[in-house]
């Protein structure tokens, strides 16, 4: 067949006295078609000019069909290599938090048509009622085909409707060619579409049930191979198991959800009898000050309000934090600053017990870039922690010190009942108890170490837990990352805020709740203020417009017209914008804190309210508009 070729070969050895070596296909007679391979050299005569050729011709026709069967199966194993990292990438991937199961089923669907080199396909999931598979993913359909068959009935003859049925492979080569499946009219509508190929394999879950199907077609007639097959079992085997996760996850977020919910319901629901408490508490701390017996009575009962307090607010807070629903307010704030606002907080627990409390503080202004209030409950925690596990008249050690130049550490110590070792990796998740022991019965939630932690970690440092065992006492170690800028001269700290004097105002108080109004009224009173109170909605609004008060204490959660109601109606009257209205309820949660600001609020207070924080607010109005800026903090 290449006889030009090879003359032109001989000639230019003869030529140049060189070697030839040309591969050529020939037809024998006998053999038929065969490759050979001619290779030689031109000899010299007497005159030393080439005058003929030796050579030899060797049947290759063997070696070139292995050459050709290892190229072959060197371009398969390419392939099967490549659909096995493909393979593996998908079944070791990680869901992310915010992925829908439709991107990762897309993901699958993408990767079975990369590896069976089709068109187009399908991957659909068995809906919630167990009657119909729904489309999830697709590739390649029009618009006006995937709209009929968004919703596939059991007893349909679809492909995919067969596989789920019977739960195995439904495959056919050729559309058109076969006898069982042309004639119908799925069979029709897939033609129509120039469909001629198509599998549908099922998802079948770990627990043997079909949770869908995954299905894919080619534009010509397609004899499935059995590695085809495979793989795409391979690829149903993963996508069953990420609709089976992302169920999971969804009963999880579901359940998270119901967790939330009922802890502010909890929340909400705890707060309304304290607040009428904590008011009365107030009421009688005023007119008990010449009687020291009604004194300590008031201060011991302030005491466990507190704590009640605390303990719904940490159940908040650590709904907040797991929700990463809380923001850090973050300023230069020194150590010793936060440090003196935390002791003020835990010095009435621990005075109580009778510890002896010794804060070592180095003299160096130490700056930390950090939200002082989140700080100051980090350490108020751990000495409140430290004095709830101490024998009365015990020792706690509060020690601040510098490590390197950007560090510091700040270690609470105690002589208390210390911690096994068994339980040091376990102090700081969540509803965890060292001793729940009767002695301890008044140890909390287990939540208090928990938010520690999460709050140091947010703040970018980290906490560690110490102790010899049981009855040798415990050290808790905070570090914390140094700031290189210090606070601004005379910006006030924490500690050195002014303390508020409330001035005479006109306040209407607002709550469905008789006890929780009427001790909120008596109080404020007390305080100097002129009140009024209306124990609803209609009764508020008649109220605004009668008694004209500057400023207005709403509880939201009202039966009928709710707070926001009232406070809408309030702002939608031009001559009653500059009524300073503060919310006053249990909701505390972000989404609670963006409604009142919606419906006109200018401040939202978390019952029972803290009478400090009230005095400051109140006393920050000065009437008119200027009151209202000051109540919004503008």
């Amino acid at each position: 067949e290449d006889v030009a070729g090879l003359q032109e070969s001989l000639r230019r050895s003869l030529a140049d006295g060189g070697e030839f070596s040309s591969l050529h296909r020939v037809d024998h007679p006998r053999l038929g078609r065969r490759h050979v391979h001619a290779m030689g050299r031109a000899l010299a005569g007497p005159d030393g000019r080439p005058e003929r050729m030796m050579g030899v011709v060797r049947d290759v026709s063997a070696e070139q069909r292995n050459a050709r069967e290892v190229e072959s199966l060197r371009e398969q194993l390419s392939e099967e290599l490549h659909a096995m990292h493909r393979l593996h990438g998908i079944s070791t991937r990680p869901i992310g938090r915010d992925e829908t199961l439709a991107a990762l089923l897309a993901e699958v669907l993408d990767a079975a048509l990369e590896i069976t080199g089709r068109e187009r396909g399908v991957i659909r999931l068995v809906d919630e009622t167990g009657e119909s598979l729904v489309e999830l993913a697709t590739r390649g359909f029009e618009a006006d085909f995937m709209q009929s068959m968004t919703r596939i009935q059991r007893d349909s003859e679809v492909p995919s409707a067969v596989a789920w049925r019977t739960g195995r492979r439904f495959a056919v080569a050729d559309i058109a060619a076969d006898a069982r499946f042309a004639g119908t009219p799925a069979g029709q509508r897939l033609l129509r579409h120039g469909v001629r190929a198509v599998q549908a394999t099922p998802l079948v879950s770990r627990a043997g049930q079909v949770v869908g199907t995954l299905t894919t077609h080619g534009d010509t007639p397609h004899e499935w191979s059995e590695r085809e097959l495979r793989l795409l079992d391979m690829l149903s085997r993963d996508a069953a198991d990420f609709i089976e996760r992302a169920k999971a996850q969804a009963q999880l977020q579901e359940a998270d959800r119901r967790k939330d919910e009922f802890l502010a319901i909890l929340a909400h629901e705890l707060r309304n009898p304290l607040a009428p408490i904590r008011n009365s508490l107030h009421i009688l701390r005023l007119g008990a000050r010449n009687d020291p017996t009604a004194e300590r009575v008031t201060e011991m009962m302030e005491r466990q309000v507190n704590h009640m307090v605390r303990l719904v607010d940490d159940l908040m807070e650590v709904s907040r934090i797991t929700r990463g629903k809380i923001e850090l307010r973050k300023e230069p704030v020194e150590i010793a600053a936060v440090v003196r606002s935390a002791v003020e907080t835990s010095r009435p627990l621990i005075e109580a017990a009778g510890h002896q409390l010794t804060v070592a503080v180095p003299p160096e202004p130490l700056t930390l870039e950090g939200d002082p209030v989140r700080l100051a409950q980090v350490f108020a925690n751990l000495l409140n922690n430290a004095a709830k596990y101490t024998d009365d008249g015990g020792r706690i050690c509060l020690t601040v010190r510098r490590e390197g130049g950007d560090a510091i550490a700040v270690s609470v110590r105690d002589t208390g009942t210390g911690i096994s070792a068994d339980m040091l990796p376990r102090v700081f998740e969540l509803f965890t108890q060292v001793d729940r022991s009767a002695g301890r019965a008044q140890g909390g939630l287990g939540i208090g170490l928990t938010l520690v932690k999460s709050l140091v970690e947010m703040h970018g440092g980290s906490v560690e837990a110490h102790s010899e065992g049981p009855g040798r006492g415990s050290e808790f170690v905070v570090r914390l990352p140094l700031s290189a800028a210090p606070r601004r001269a005379g910006e006030p700290g924490p500690e050195e805020r002014p303390p508020a004097i409330l001035a005479l105002r006109r306040v209407l108080v607002v709550d469905d709740n008789r006890d929780a109004a009427e001790s909120l009224a008596m109080l404020l009173k007390l305080l100097g203020s002129e009140v009024h109170v209306a124990y609803d909605g209609p009764g508020a609004l008649e109220a605004v417009t009668s008694y004209r008060p500057s400023v207005v204490l709403l509880d939201i959660g009202m039966p009928g017209m709710d707070g926001h109601e009232v406070a809408r109606r309030i702002r939608s009257q031009p001559e009653l914008q500059d009524v300073a209205l503060i919310a006053i309820t249990g909701w505390g949660q972000e989404e609670d804190r963006r409604r009142s600001h919606e419906a006109g609020f200018d401040s939202h207070l978390i019952k029972p309210v803290d009478v400090g924080a009230l005095e400051g607010l109140l006393a920050s109005l000065e009437g008119g508009a200027g009151g209202r800026r000051a109540a919004r903090g503008d």
